[in-house]
């Protein structure tokens, strides 16, 4: 498949705990399920969409947040690192809005991730 261009790229660090004051995003009857840290904030899985926090500015208090119904994805891949040299696998999703692409660092499970997504939306 031809290389895109995603209108959104995301890197994801590591997997870790899922913040407390998540809670207050969610809506009746949704729960958080995964967590992973990004270079400032986090993403959390939910079990009806994924929500990533951006924090922005030089301290960090203004933040944007992102919210991904599931039902807005129409397809995803997954592609594990490679060599000594490729040490970052990716992720891409195709959505009803357009193209994102999601980089996993060296420490997340790929195939944990590409289930995740699997379950959310299958």
């Amino acid at each position: 498949m031809a290389a895109t261009q995603g209108i959104l790229a995301w890197t994801f660090v590591s997997e870790c705990p899922i913040p407390n004051d998540v809670n207050e995003l969610l809506v009746e009857g949704e729960e958080a399920i995964a967590a992973y840290k990004t270079f400032r904030d986090s993403a959390i899985f939910t079990t009806k969409r994924l929500i990533v926090r951006d924090a922005q500015g030089f301290t960090g208090k203004k933040v944007e947040i992102y919210s991904l119904p599931y039902s807005s994805i129409t397809m995803w891949s997954t592609e594990n690192a490679g060599s000594f040299l490729d040490v970052n696998a990716e992720v891409e999703l195709w959505t009803k809005a357009g193209h994102i692409k999601v980089n996993l660092k060296k420490g997340v499970d790929i195939r944990k991730f590409d289930k995740l997504i699997a379950n959310a939306i299958l």
